[in-house]
């Protein structure tokens, strides 16, 4: 076998390599996938009824309901123009509360119902870290000083006598 001919079989083999492990890789990461949706979106049945998903909006004021003595809760979540019911097992994270926003990922059951496996609870969308919050005070406290000296003084201006 001349070398141009095993050069060929070594490029073929290696973009046959190259093109299985894409495969693979796609494949795996279909699977991973979660997509979000508003509570307008389940109802509507633009979520996908036998696949893992993420619903996301405000928990409703005064759904939050404890099973028993277990860790089973339901809530409601709303985008304010739908509601869609959630159970969850297990623990609540510490931000989470009525009114607030939060993110729970899991399927819609048969009923409607949707059965999260996690429940995150969106900070305030206000929130800022420390750090920044001081960083913008002192420039917008520069910013104004700056633009105070530069400012035309309305005593000084028009004609002098």
């Amino acid at each position: 076998m001349k070398a141009r001919h095993k050069r060929f079989v070594f490029v073929g083999l290696a973009m046959l390599g190259i093109g299985a492990a894409s495969t693979l890789a796609i494949t795996a990461l279909k699977s991973n996938l979660s997509y979000f949706f508003s509570p307008t979106q389940v109802l509507a049945k633009e979520a996908p009824a036998d696949h893992v998903f993420r619903l996301g909006g405000l928990v409703t004021e005064g759904s939050l309901q404890r099973q028993g003595t277990g860790l089973t809760v339901y809530f409601d979540v709303t985008d304010n123009a739908a509601t869609v019911k959630v159970a969850y097992e297990g623990i609540l994270p510490d931000l989470f509360k009525e009114g607030s926003g939060v993110v729970a990922k899991g399927r819609l059951r048969p009923d409607g119902v949707f059965q999260a496996e996690e429940v995150l609870a969106k900070h305030d969308e206000e929130y800022m870290p420390p750090e920044v919050a001081s960083t913008l005070q002192t420039a917008h406290a520069e910013g104004v000083t700056n633009a105070a000296a530069a400012a035309p003084n309305p005593a000084n201006s028009g004609a002098t006598n």
